[in-house]
Parts: C-alpha cells; sequence; structure tokens
C-alpha cells in the first residue's frame, strides 16, 4: 500500500496469537485504569453523586462507542486493500481525514443539540459537560480511525501503546481528583482525558505517521457509506454496554442511591468480558476477514472461549461479588449474590453479540450488522420501561435484548457464508 507515493511496510500473513497477546496485555492495563478510574470515583463520592458521574461517563462511553464505527470500517477497509492489492488508480480516501470531518460533525451536533437533552441528562455541571463532550467525541474520532488503521496493516504495538495512553491519560487525572479534592468535576475531566492519545502517538511514532497517511480504494462517499452504518450499528452497541446508564436513566424516574449501587454493579461485572473484546474490535475483525471463506466455523472458536470464561466468571460474583463489592468501594455499595451472578450472565449474551457483530462486519454485511445492534437495543429498551423494580428490569433488559441481535447476525452469516 502507498499513501501516495511512499511505499508504507505491511506485515505479511493473517493477525498472529503475538498480535492477540500484545493488545491482550494493552487491554489488561486498560481495564485496571477503568477500574482505578471507577474505584476512586465510588471512594471520592457517594453513591448519589456516582450516579451522576456514571451518567457522564456512559455518556461519553455511548459516543465513543458509536465513534468505534471508524474503527471498525477503517479496519476492514485497509485490511481488504492490503489482501488485495489493486492498481493506484481511481479515487481513494485517506481514513483519518474522514475521522476529522466526522469527528467535527459529531461535535457540533453534541454542542448544538444540548438544549434538547443536556436538562434529562446532566443534573450537575451541565453546560461543563456538554463542553467536555463535544471536544471529548472530536477527539476519540481521530483515535478510533487511527486504531483501525493500525490494526489494517498488522501495527499491533502502536495499536496497543494508543489503548494504553488512552486509558492512563484518564487514570492520571482521576488520581490527582481524588488527591486535591477536585471532586466532581475533575472526573468529568478526567472521562475524556484520553481523548488526545491519538495525537501524542503520532508526534511520537514515525510509523503511526506513516499508516495515518494510507489511502483505502473508492470515494469518500463510499467509505462514508460503510462508515455510516459502522457508527450506527456501534452507536447501538455502545447503548447496551458504555452507555447504559444513560439508558436506565432515561427510562426511570429518580435512580438515586439505588440506581448508582446498580450501575457500579453492572459496570463491574461486565468489564472482565467485554473491556476486552471492545479494545480487541480490531483484531477481531482482522481475524474475519483472513477467515472470510468460513466465518461461521471461525467464529466458533471465540465464542466458546468467552462463553466458557463467562460461566467462570459468573461463579465467581456470584459467590464473592457481595464481599468484594463490600470491601473495595464501601458499605454503602450492597448487592446479593444472585445480583451480580444474573448481571454477569447478562454480560455474556452482550459479548457473544460483540462477536456475531465482528463477524457480520468483517463480511461487509453492514445493513445486517447495524439491524442486529439496534434491534437488541430497542428490546433491551422496551424490556426496561414495565414498573418492575430497578434490578429485575436491569437483568432482563440486559440478558434477553442481545438475543434479538445474536439471531439477526447468524441468520445474515448463514446466508452469506463467505464473500
Amino acid at each position: 500500500m502507498t499513501d501516495g507515493g511512499a511505499t508504507v511496510p505491511t506485515p505479511a500473513g493473517p493477525a498472529t496469537r503475538s498480535s492477540v497477546i500484545r493488545v491482550g496485555l494493552a487491554t489488561v492495563v486498560s481495564a485496571l485504569c477503568g477500574y482505578a478510574v471507577l474505584y476512586l470515583a465510588a471512594r471520592d463520592l457517594e453513591p448519589a453523586g456516582f450516579s451522576v458521574f456514571a451518567v457522564f461517563w456512559g455518556a461519553f462511553g455511548l459516543l465513543a462507542g458509536a465513534a468505534n464505527g471508524l474503527l471498525q470500517e477503517s479496519t476492514r477497509e485497509v485490511r481488504q486493500a492490503q489482501r488485495v492489492p489493486t492498481v493506484d488508480t481511481g479515487p481513494h480516501t485517506r481514513p483519518m481525514r474522514v475521522a476529522i470531518l466526522v469527528g467535527v460533525v459529531a461535535a457540533l451536533a453534541v454542542a448544538g443539540t444540548s438544549a434538547l437533552w443536556a436538562g434529562h441528562v446532566f443534573v450537575e455541571s451541565r453546560l461543563l459537560s456538554v463542553v467536555l463532550l463535544s471536544a471529548g467525541i472530536a477527539g476519540f474520532c481521530m483515535h478510533a480511525t487511527l486504531l483501525g488503521v493500525l490494526a489494517g496493516v498488522n501495527r499491533w504495538g502502536e495499536y496497543g501503546t494508543l489503548i494504553v495512553g488512552d486509558a492512563t491519560g484518564r487514570v492520571i487525572v482521576a488520581i490527582a481528583t481524588f488527591l486535591i479534592g477536585w471532586g466532581l468535576v475533575g472526573y468529568l475531566w478526567a472521562t475524556v482525558a484520553g481523548s488526545i492519545a491519538w495525537l501524542i502517538l503520532l508526534v511520537a511514532s514515525p510509523t503511526s505517521r506513516a499508516a495515518a497517511a494510507l489511502l483505502t480504494p473508492g470515494s469518500t462517499m463510499t467509505f462514508l457509506r460503510g462508515t455510516y452504518h459502522s457508527i450506527a450499528a456501534a452507536g447501538a452497541s455502545a447503548i447496551l454496554i458504555m452507555g447504559f446508564p444513560v439508558l436506565l436513566k432515561a427510562t426511570s424516574t429518580d435512580l438515586g442511591a439505588a440506581g448508582g449501587v446498580v450501575i457500579l454493579a453492572a459496570t463491574l461485572t461486565r468489564a472482565p468480558l467485554l473491556v476486552p473484546l471492545t479494545a480487541m474490535q480490531g483484531n477481531l475483525i482482522a481475524y474475519f476477514v483472513d477467515h472470510r471463506g468460513h466465518r461461521l466455523r471461525a467464529l466458533l472458536a471465540p465464542v466458546l472461549v468467552v462463553s466458557g470464561l463467562g460461566i467462570v466468571a459468573v461463579a465467581v460474583a456470584g459467590l464473592l461479588g457481595p464481599w468484594l463489592l463490600r470491601v473495595a468501594f464501601g458499605p454503602a455499595y450492597l448487592a446479593s449474590g444472585a445480583l451480580l451472578a444474573w448481571l454477569t450472565t447478562a454480560a455474556i449474551a452482550i459479548a457473544l453479540l460483540t462477536l456475531t457483530g465482528a463477524a457480520t462486519v468483517a463480511a461487509a454485511l453492514h445493513r445486517s450488522y447495524a439491524a442486529g445492534w439496534i434491534g437488541a437495543t430497542l428490546a433491551s429498551t422496551l424490556l426496561l420501561l414495565p414498573p418492575t423494580n430497578l434490578e429485575t428490569r436491569t437483568v432482563v433488559a440486559l440478558l434477553c435484548g442481545p438475543l434479538v441481535g445474536i439471531a439477526v447476525h447468524l441468520v445474515a452469516l448463514c446466508r452469506n457464508p463467505q464473500e
């Protein structure tokens, strides 16, 4: 591949086990940093205050998750171009330039529409929350696209470095907030602090700059069409994963202290499965592109791994979870073993939906990919509406909603088993 003249060396062959190990190690660091931020916020803020922070954390996670559609489409386009070299004629697109456009539009959309929704979502520091959300999502669009092009050319070392840079930026600000007593405002800044990690990496790494200059075949509009579907699906997935506190707030009159406990419990029980899978989206899509002739068979191995790890996590959550929650976060955070076990079971369902989604987007089945995630999100939203207690409807929504999306993805893959 070239960047308009200068050749960018790309390792040949499929994504290797070493790439999974590299990204896996980066994911462990990222997960620990995420836990650290949540721990510091929960210890520093009472449950009601933590629920306010968690809603902003979820709002940014929702938008960042949607921006991961740029990661998915960039990975697929760059990977496909690497595997099937084309003559350097016709229209081409530079994914990082598209990311700038999408980032600016996203920031303006958040700021421009904030009067319609901010009052219902942000209880405190409303103006600051909107400003940080706008700036943070603009930066994250660049972050996600750079991750995608790095994954597309097997630059897993830089890929992992970018993941770690994002996570450490957040935890550094959170630690400073905890030490100086900055309170809620500091944790809002910590949430978006990692959004400049992409810029630091570009300044420090010539290899990353070369990857950022890559071109992909096709016009910008063609790239944007694929990105549109990926962002729509990624946005729906983000509602269920990072943005769930926002959805819970929107379907409840007042979360209060009980909401803070449920949100923290849901976040902690899903993180062991979903944080690695989210961080390894580039690996997964590259893996399914490399196995495009038999994607359903290729799906079996990661499904078995995730299911096995999930069963262990359910047992640990049910037996030790209440004690760990109480010891780590204080006596105000009380949850039963049954609730934690069911929330972990629900995390398995979302993890499996993430796997089928990666296989579907790798097959360029953008409409089916989006339909699966949107269907899962709509089903979960409807299941949050009945007037049952908060714990029950949270578990039912997170467990049953993803099954709809899994079914949609599997039907699409069965109808289109190979390119």
